[in-house]
């Protein structure tokens, strides 16, 4: 999915990208073709589009039930294609490969479905495993493996709504919340030759770290005239350090800081059990370790960790106070205050 805006102004053609097939929100909205009380005179299917850049992108059919189980067949059908193009004229490329599966409904391509004997939601993985299979594949076909940086991550933890509630796992939650569950993902890098293969860390690395180290990696430079949450972890992905460039974040959700990670530690501002739950701010903050409590139900006495948890907190207050938040509602475009 897309998912940063569906009006014009907003795709991916929009924000700096040449070429974009998909979706322009998420794929729940495929359900509503199945709802017996819905009806596109009173709210629309969302729609399958492309776009070039300079142009207006275009709608191409509803995104439907059955287009959900066909979808991702034709993302990587694409994606092969962009980078044989690419290949082709010898140029640099980046390439951002939002496949569907496994967000709900966890519907496999007919092709898939039966496959593995174990249901749903293994064919939709075996499914998922199969399309990851062909672009790496590609890249290996097309002589550019040692040329390109691969990386395989999610968004987020595990649905939630049954009957397409995922597992975690050893950990507790699900997305929207600060729980290890919702915010723990895996993350796969492949360079060959310059990252050795096979190697595994229990590190943090951060989501918003993938602007600074691929900036690096590639020999570009970030901007100097804003502040930047990413840090530079090329370091740590080569094998140069042992450790990553991050011990911590803020745990942010929605329009507040819910908890504080550092290292193996995490302060709880609030409770939260799942998405529907309400935020409840808790009248005496608490820590958890995760080495030795991965569900975070047992609060731990090492109080002298709340020292950089509140360090964490006082960088994150200092960078609002020379960045101020974006209010939630704000209309697009927005433009920063850069005086400051």
């Amino acid at each position: 999915k897309w998912h940063l805006g569906s009006n014009d102004g907003r795709l991916p053609n929009d924000q700096g990208f040449d070429e974009w097939f998909g979706i322009p929100r998420t794929t729940d909205e495929a359900t509503w073709s199945k709802s017996p009380n819905w009806s596109t005179d009173v709210v629309p299917l969302e729609k399958i589009m492309e776009g070039q850049k300079g142009g207006k992108s275009r709608i191409l059919r509803d995104y439907d039930w059955e287009q959900r189980r066909l979808i991702d067949r034709e993302i990587t059908r694409r994606a092969v294609s962009f980078m044989e193009t690419q290949a082709k004229r010898d140029r640099p490329f980046f390439a951002y490969v939002s496949l569907t599966q496994p967000h709900l409904p966890t519907e496999p391509n007919p092709d898939f479905r039966g496959k593995t004997g174990n249901g749903d939601w293994a064919d939709m993985l075996a499914e998922m495993d199969h399309h990851v299979g062909l672009m790496l594949d590609a890249i290996d076909r097309l002589g550019i493996g040692e040329e390109t940086i691969v990386v395989f991550t999610s968004d987020n933890g595990p649905e939630y709504v049954k009957p397409w509630d995922g597992w975690a796992g050893p950990w507790r939650g699900q997305y929207f919340t600060h729980l290890e569950g919702g915010i723990r993902v895996p993350f796969l890098i492949r360079w060959p030759g310059k990252i050795e293969a096979g190697r595994i860390s229990n590190e943090i690395v951060h989501g918003v770290d993938m602007f600074a180290t691929l900036a690096t990696l590639c020999g570009a430079k970030t901007p100097e005239d804003r502040p930047f949450d990413s840090l530079d972890q090329s370091e740590f992905l080569l094998g140069k350090s042992e450790k990553s460039a991050r011990e911590g974040f803020p745990i942010w959700c929605a329009d507040r800081m819910q908890a504080i990670k550092w290292r193996n530690y995490k302060l709880h501002l609030y409770q939260q059990e799942n998405m529907f739950a309400p935020p409840m701010k808790l009248p005496v903050p608490f820590i958890i370790n995760l080495y030795t409590d991965p569900r975070e139900e047992k609060p731990t006495v090492d109080t002298w960790t709340v020292g950089p948890m509140l360090k964490i907190a006082a960088e994150f207050e200092a960078s609002v106070k020379q960045s101020p938040l974006i209010p939630m509602g704000t209309p697009d475009p927005y433009r920063p205050d850069r005086s400051k």
